[in-house]
């Protein structure tokens, strides 16, 4: 009977070995995680699980025993030491795992600050596993001074939380804007006025020295020279794909292992899905970071695991919380060259359209879901919009799309 072995136990790996059975897959099917919990949602950690509104049950993907239901063996707490591509074998200690298809689903890594500026002290956090945002949790506590490393969405989101805990937040962005990577310098404004709001001192274009302590942070110093007493740390400065498994049983890496649009990596009995992947799109390569993806990807490979030929055609969007604003994103900006600002109808509603020339990009919309679903439906149909009708915040919206 064939095996299918899937490592990596996160929103990817959850969707693939479910998609497998919902498909009919008869095989034996083996789901390895790291972690002790079954798979889990990630974006709640940094935002209601942190602020303490979400318990851990509800973070699940499935219950668990769905995967005994569905005869899908959940090997928690696994570490994968290697894989034998030749003999096709998934190496766990002493153990030899056989599989005739592989899928890795292994996510991605938070980028750590080097030990030598301080990065392993105590009170010097990361926000990715639940395990980090529980270690985390107890420091969260009112008046506690913290310092946020990092302007993106995982640094801001975690000083909004910290923010409504009423603790005294400074966030340090060395690029000279929050959301540079990411985001045009209209939604980068909206940002930082709103986290202005709720007294965090944000500071731009300033990098981190050091983090001093003697075992446990104390304080920072920062590129300007300013030395800030601190508390604790919340590192966000970005992730990477996890690629060490891969890397060792020799697959093609590039920005993350490398698939076809189908989603088989350089090996034909090893695929790959989700945050660790890069793949085909729009003529160019891209990996994407987001829920979304991971599913849709993960759901698609596991088509093609039991024969299919479907390709895989993104559909980027994501979405971010903080404080009383849920900001939606449709498509990815990259190469923009314009941008367009529509109000909308409720104050503090927003939205900000990106165009190539006369083609629409994407689009970020705070508090603003109808904006954000017809800008998603127009990007995903391959249509645009004229910027003189988005600007006019009293135009319909709806035409656009007949």
């Amino acid at each position: 009977m064939s095996h299918i072995v899937v490592i990596g136990a996160g929103q990817a790996g959850a969707s693939l070995v479910a998609k497998l059975r919902n498909t009919g897959f008869d095989g034996d099917i083996t789901l390895i995680g790291a972690e002790p919990q079954p798979p889990y949602q990630r974006p709640p950690l940094s935002k209601a699980y942190l602020l303490g509104e979400m318990e851990e049950e509800r973070l699940y993907l499935r219950p668990e025993h769905f995967y005994a239901d569905n005869d899908i063996t959940l090997r928690l707490n696994t570490h994968v030491d290697a894989i034998d591509a030749k003999t096709r074998e998934v190496v766990i200690g002493d153990e030899r795992l056989p599989y005739d298809q592989l899928a890795l689903t292994t996510g991605s890594v938070p980028r750590r600050l080097p030990a030598a500026i301080g990065g392993a002290l105590d009170g010097v956090h990361v926000v990715r596993s639940l395990a980090d945002v529980d270690g985390m949790a107890a420091e969260f506590a009112a008046d506690r001074r913290v310092l946020i490393i990092g302007g993106g969405y995982i640094g801001l989101e975690a000083a909004a939380v910290a923010s409504k805990k009423g603790l005294r937040v400074t966030l340090v962005e060395m690029a000279d804007r929050i959301l540079q990577r990411v985001a045009a310098p209209e939604t980068s404004d909206y940002f930082r006025a709103l986290h202005h709001a709720h007294r965090v001192d944000i500071r731009e274009g300033v990098g981190l020295e050091r983090l001093t302590g003697d075992t446990r942070i104390t304080s920072a110093v920062l590129s300007d020279g300013t030395t800030l007493e601190v508390d604790f740390a919340v590192v966000g400065v970005g992730i990477a794909p996890d690629t060490a498994l891969a890397e060792t049983a020799g697959l093609e890496i590039d920005n993350g292992i490398k698939t076809d649009a189908l989603g088989r990596t350089s090996d034909p009995a090893i695929w790959a899905a989700g945050d660790c992947t890069s793949f085909p799109y729009r003529g160019t390569r891209i990996r994407l970071e987001s829920v979304p993806n991971a599913i849709d990807q993960a759901e698609i490979v596991a088509r093609n695991m039991m024969g299919e030929k479907v390709e895989y055609i993104a559909k980027p969007w994501f979405w971010s919380d903080q404080y009383d604003v849920k900001l939606q994103i449709a498509g990815l900006n990259a190469g923009y060259d314009n941008v367009v600002a529509r109000t909308g109808e409720h104050e503090g509603s927003m939205s900000f359209w990106y165009y190539q020339g006369d083609t629409l990009l994407a689009v970020d919309a705070m508090n603003d879901p109808r904006a954000y679903m017809i800008g998603k439906r127009l990007i995903e149909a391959g249509k645009t919009a004229d910027k003189a009708i988005i600007a006019d915040p009293s135009a319909d919206l709806k035409p656009l799309l007949k």
